[in-house]
């Protein structure tokens, strides 16, 4: 009777997690759907494309364009750092300070303090990309996949090109089994960023078991 219980449970949890896979498959891709849209209508009306450059930390835009364009690996990484150094400006010196500490906490192995810090610094400045991701990473490392997807779909409503969040996407889809919406996160990642290099290694290996199923 034990091992029938336990034999049951474990399907349920495997039902389960398939199941919260796909819910947050249909999510991201009606939020990415929805992203899109947006920036259609912005390319079309100038002063939205003028409020859009004033939400978005300066100069992160040019140069998402220059790391999806560039063909070298060293340009590309040295361009992925500037990027990342201005996603981790938030524009407040406190959450700045909290976003600091809470970097330091997760490298010291206290992720629940790195939570509670960033909880506050999203508290500060709640469109800041950068600290749902980061916490994201936090609620990875307990293993909380279903609050870590949440927070990178905060993130990419807030900067869809976040190829660390697409990425991360990927990464909580292969861990639920859905290795086709692991390769299309994928993907959406190199698009943005051509040369990550584990993501990539992680398409060529998904790839050709996805595109040889009937899907």
């Amino acid at each position: 009777m034990a091992n029938t219980t336990a034999a049951a449970l474990t399907v349920l949890r495997t039902i389960a997690g398939a199941a919260l896979a796909l819910a947050m498959a249909a999510t991201l891709a009606a939020t990415l759907a929805g992203e899109a849209m947006a920036q259609a209508r912005q390319e079309r009306d100038p002063q939205s494309r003028r409020s859009t450059a004033i939400a978005r930390p300066a100069g992160a835009a040019e140069l998402l364009d220059q790391l999806a364009a560039t063909k070298d690996e060293a340009a590309a990484k040295g361009l992925a750092l500037r990027i990342e150094r201005i996603w981790q400006r938030s524009g407040s010196d406190t959450a700045d300070l909290l976003m600091s500490r809470a970097l330091a906490a997760i490298s010291g192995g206290d992720v629940p303090l790195s939570i509670e810090l960033l909880d506050r610094a999203l508290a500060l400045k709640p469109d800041w990309a950068e600290a749902w991701s980061r916490r994201a990473t936090a609620f990875f490392t307990l293993g909380d996949y279903q609050r870590a997807m949440l927070d990178l779909q905060e993130t990419l409503r807030r900067e869809p090109r976040h190829f660390n969040a697409l990425a991360g996407v990927g990464i909580i889809f292969q861990a639920y089994g859905d290795e086709k919406n692991a390769v299309a996160a994928y993907r959406r990642a190199l698009a943005v960023h051509p040369f990550l290099e584990t993501v990539r290694k992680s398409v060529d290996r998904l790839s050709p078991d996805v595109e040889g199923r009937d899907l």
